[in-house]
């Protein structure tokens, strides 16, 4: 492993350790695009939190927007640390991590959802670029399953941060009640489903890169009923629960 790789996996381990366990239960050629892809999407989507300025958040995005876009387009290498890394990326993941960070720029400001299906184009445009960025890397093609299932687990990872958004008064959803989002997670699971029944015709290398997604079954479920636990922050399973999880994910392949 490059040293600009092992920098990526070692930033992925410490700010998004479900995507770092997923990425480590995937073959071993497969993983240093997985972690320049990650530890890529994990600065962009620290950037519109490094500061309580909008103008200055956008303009941390922005800077990713443009030294993706030259990689893209021009092959120029990103004047960063894990830049290195992110050369070996093909054109439709950069794109892919262009189109999340367009999509961060609602980060900046911070407004609630105004309802559920803008919360939906969120999460497409993010967690669902990113999936189907994820399935470029490992040579799946355009999966419109994949890109479901992103967007669907990203609605757990929504549920799991609520509490932390709510208490910095950001990215909620507006006139959200328990029972509100007891239904957004059922909606949620339902997606996620029929995007795994989907799945299991596409190429492996598409169900590789849906691992990402392993914990959202059960964080769907748990919130769809005992919506409680959502304000509670109690939607994680236990530590072997979770393990376990990934292993039968990782056997599903």
């Amino acid at each position: 492993m490059s040293d600009p790789v092992a920098l990526c996996a070692e930033r992925l381990a410490a700010g998004d350790p479900d995507r770092f366990a997923a990425v480590m239960a995937c073959p071993v050629s497969d993983r240093p695009a997985l972690f320049a892809l990650y530890a890529a999407n994990l600065a962009i989507a620290q950037a519109p939190w490094a500061s309580a300025e909008p103008l200055v958040a956008e303009m941390r995005l922005q800077w990713w927007i443009d030294a993706l876009e030259a990689l893209a387009a021009q092959g120029r290498p990103v004047p960063q640390e894990i830049g290195p890394a992110l050369q070996a990326l093909p054109e439709a993941a950069l794109r892919g991590l262009i189109t999340v960070a367009e999509a961060r720029r609602v980060d900046c400001h911070g407004e609630a959802f105004a309802d559920a299906a803008r919360l939906w184009d969120y999460l497409d445009a993010t967690s669902g670029a990113l999936a189907a960025a994820a399935g470029a890397c490992l040579g799946a093609g355009s999966e419109a399953a994949l890109h479901a299932h992103g967007t669907a687990a990203g609605l757990a990872n929504w549920l799991i941060a609520l509490p932390e958004l709510t208490a910095r008064g950001r990215l909620t959803l507006a006139g959200a009640t328990p029972d509100t989002l007891a239904l957004l997670a059922l909606d949620g699971a339902a997606r996620l489903l029929a995007a795994q029944a989907a799945l299991r015709t596409a190429p492996a290398a598409a169900r590789l890169a849906a691992l990402s997604g392993w914990q959202a079954a059960a964080v769907l479920h748990r919130a769809a009923g005992a919506p409680e636990r959502i304000a509670a922050g109690a939607l994680r399973g236990s530590e072997f629960s979770r393990r376990l999880g990934l292993l039968r994910a990782r056997l599903a392949v």
